[in-house]
C-alpha cells in the first residue's frame, strides 16, 4: 500500500460577514509499500473498427500496431482483453467473455487476433463501454484501466443513450480516450474521459499511436491503489460548494459526491501510483463574529470499500477585522482559479470562432493569451499562438488567424484542461499522514 500525505493550503482569515472558504488540498502518494507488480490489475483495449478507420488504410494498421505495443507493455499476470468497436461491440480476445493473464502465449494469441481486425460499419461508443464493463466484471478486486481509441463521432448512438451508459459504467473502471486524426469531437471524448476519471488527447498522426499506447499502458501498470476517495466532512450549518481536481488536469467532482455519513461525502479520485494531485475545495459556512474560529471542513483520503483513512487535513475559518490578514490571497487558490478561467475562455473562444462570432472569439482568446502569459503556462501560450496572432501577450491583444488547421485547434482544445502545478510553500499548509 502506498503512503499518502494530505496538505491543505489556504488563507483561513475571513472578513466580517464572509461565508465562503477556499482551500487547495494536495494529496501525495509515495510507493512505500508493495511494488506495483504485486497489485492485481486488469486492462481492456478498445479499438475503433468503424468503416472510417480504413480511410486511409494505414490508420487501422497503425491502430493494430499500437494495440500490439500496449499488449507487449502489460506486466506478466495482468488480466487483459481486446474489444473491437463499431455500431456494436465485439470481444476480439479472448474469444469468450472474460480476461486472460498476460504471458508470452496469450500476448501472441491476442496480437494474432488483432491482426484479423477489419474496418466496417458505424460508431456507438456506449456499446463499447458496456462490453468493457462486463469484461471487467469477471475480475474481482483489481486495478481496472481501459484505453479507448476512435477516429470519429458517436453518430450511431443518441447522446442521451451515451449519457445513460456513462452513468452505468462510472466507477467501474478508469478510461483514457484518444482521438486519431481530426474527424472526432473533443467534447464528446472529454465527456467519456471525465466520467471515467481518465484523460483525453489527440494523436494527429496515426503513426504516433504506438508510442502513445505504450506510454498510457506503462502509466497504468504503475498504479498501486485501485479506488481512493476524497472524503469531505462539514459541520452543522456548513455545506460543500464544490470539489474540483485542479492538477494535473481540471475535473469537476462536485456532482460525483456519494454520501458516506451525516454531513460527509466521498468524491472519487480513481487509481493511484507514486504521484501528487491538487484539489480545490470550496465550503460555505455561516458568517460569524470577529474573533470566532471554526473547523470549516475535514478532508480525508479513504480507501473505497474498506474505508481505511489514508491521510487527512483540516480547512479552517477565522473571522477578523484585520484587513491585512483577510485580504491576503492564498497563492495556491489564486493560481488554480486562474487555471480554471484559462480553460474556460479557451473553450468559449474556440466555440465562438467555430460559430463565426469574431468579436467574442477575439475577446475570449485574447483573455486566454493574457492568462497563459501571467501564469507562466508556456505550453498553452505556444498552442494559442497557432490559433491567433498575438500582438500584446500582457494585455491579451490578439487577431484571429484567417486559416487555422484543425489539428492546431483540436490540440489546443484537448489540452485546455491540463494544468500547471503551482509552486508550494508560500501559503498556509496543514495536514496529516
Amino acid at each position: 500500500m502506498s503512503d499518502f500525505e494530505v496538505e491543505v493550503y489556504q488563507n483561513e482569515y475571513l472578513p466580517q460577514g464572509a461565508a465562503e472558504v477556499n482551500a487547495v488540498v494536495t494529496v501525495t502518494s509515495r510507493g512505500g509499500g508493495a511494488p506495483a507488480g504485486d497489485t492485481p490489475a486488469a486492462e481492456v483495449l478498445i479499438v475503433d473498427c468503424s468503416g472510417s478507420m480504413d480511410h486511409p488504410r494505414t490508420k487501422l494498421a497503425a491502430a493494430k500496431r499500437a494495440t500490439g505495443a500496449a499488449i507487449d507493455t502489460l506486466r506478466d499476470g495482468v488480466a487483459f482483453a481486446v474489444i473491437a468497436g463499431t455500431d456494436n461491440a465485439e470481444l476480439v480476445y479472448p474469444p469468450r467473455l472474460g480476461m486472460v493473464p498476460a504471458d508470452a502465449a496469450s500476448r501472441a494469441e491476442a496480437k494474432q487476433a488483432v491482426q484479423r481486425l477489419r474496418a466496417d460499419r458505424g460508431t456507438a461508443m456506449g456499446e463499447w463501454l458496456l462490453l468493457a464493463k462486463d469484461v471487467f466484471a469477471t475480475q474481482a478486486g483489481a486495478l481496472r484501466h481501459a484505453i479507448l481509441l476512435t477516429d470519429g463521432k458517436n453518430v450511431h448512438e443518441r447522446a442521451h443513450k451515451l449519457d445513460r451508459i456513462l452513468g452505468e459504467v462510472a466507477g467501474q473502471f478508469v478510461c483514457d480516450c484518444r482521438g486519431v486524426g481530426t474527424d472526432w469531437e473533443v467534447r464528446e471524448l472529454r465527456k467519456i474521459a471525465d466520467a471515467l476519471l481518465g484523460s483525453v488527447g489527440i494523436v494527429a498522426e496515426a503513426e504516433d499511436l504506438e508510442a502513445d499506447f505504450r506510454e498510457m499502458t506503462a502509466a497504468a501498470m504503475g498504479k498501486e491503489v485501485a479506488d481512493v476517495a476524497l472524503r469531505v466532512w462539514t459541520p452543522q450549518g456548513a455545506t460543500v460548494k464544490f470539489v474540483k481536481q485542479v492538477e494535473p488536469s481540471l475535473l469537476d467532482l462536485t456532482a460525483r459526491r456519494e454520501e458516506s455519513a451525516p454531513r460527509s461525502g466521498d468524491y472519487p479520485t480513481g487509481a493511484w501510483g507514486s504521484e501528487s494531485r491538487d484539489y480545490h475545495v470550496c465550503v460555505r459556512v455561516p458568517p460569524a463574529a470577529v474573533g470566532e474560529k471554526m473547523l470549516a471542513a475535514r478532508v480525508s483520503l479513504v480507501a473505497t470499500g474498506t474505508g481505511e483513512v489514508l491521510g487527512k487535513g483540516q480547512v479552517l475559518a477565522v473571522w477578523t477585522d484585520d484587513t491585512a490578514l483577510s485580504t491576503k490571497i492564498s497563492p495556491e487558490v489564486a493560481h488554480y482559479t486562474g487555471q480554471a478561467e484559462l480553460a474556460a475562455v479557451i473553450e468559449e473562444g474556440l466555440e465562438a470562432q467555430r460559430k463565426g462570432q469574431i468579436e467574442t472569439a477575439t475577446a475570449k482568446l485574447g483573455r486566454a493569451v493574457a492568462l497563459a502569459n501571467s501564469s507562466g503556462h508556456e505550453d498553452t501560450a505556444k498552442l494559442l499562438a497557432k490559433v491567433v496572432d498575438v500582438v500584446d501577450p500582457v494585455r491579451g491583444t490578439v487577431r484571429l488567424r484567417r486559416q487555422v488547421s484543425a489539428v492546431d485547434a483540436m490540440t489546443l482544445e484537448s489540452r485546455s484542461q491540463v494544468t500547471k502545478r503551482v509552486g508550494k510553500g508560500s501559503g498556509e499548509a496543514g495536514g496529516e499522514h
